[in-house]
């Protein structure tokens, strides 16, 4: 297809003398005064965004709990760490070797202090 020479340069002249004449157009627009709602409502917007966002943390902090409680403030749970029997059967099950000697030297166990009767005595125990 080939179109005639010159006919993309003259295409908008010709373009815009074929459209209907539009009067609205011409005439400037007047622009109406916004009223106090129109000014605030992004603010007011954001605002409830972010409330929302607050009481989606706050709901999802409530549905995973408080999180672990210390043992001086829950007496149940203290009885239970006390009872010989409840740490053998749950919470020394539940541990690796690696834990304990991890939880050993975070409380500040120093290995150098070990004699070899004492390991020894561990071995055949």
């Amino acid at each position: 297809m080939t179109v005639p020479e010159g006919y993309f340069a003259d295409f908008a002249r010709h373009m815009e003398a074929a459209l209907p004449e539009r009067p609205e157009l011409q005439q400037p627009q007047i622009s109406m005064p916004r009223t106090m709602w129109q000014r605030v409502r992004p603010y007011v917007y954001m605002a409830a965004m972010f409330a929302g966002v607050w009481c989606m943390l706050k709901m999802f902090t409530i549905l995973t709990g408080a999180g672990p409680q210390p043992l001086d403030t829950n007496t149940i749970m203290a009885e239970a760490m006390g009872n010989d029997a409840f740490v053998n059967e749950y919470v020394i099950d539940d541990l690796s070797q690696w834990d304990i000697y991890d939880e050993m030297m975070d409380e500040g166990f120093n290995p150098c202090v070990l004699t070899d009767s004492m390991l020894i005595d561990t071995i055949t125990d």
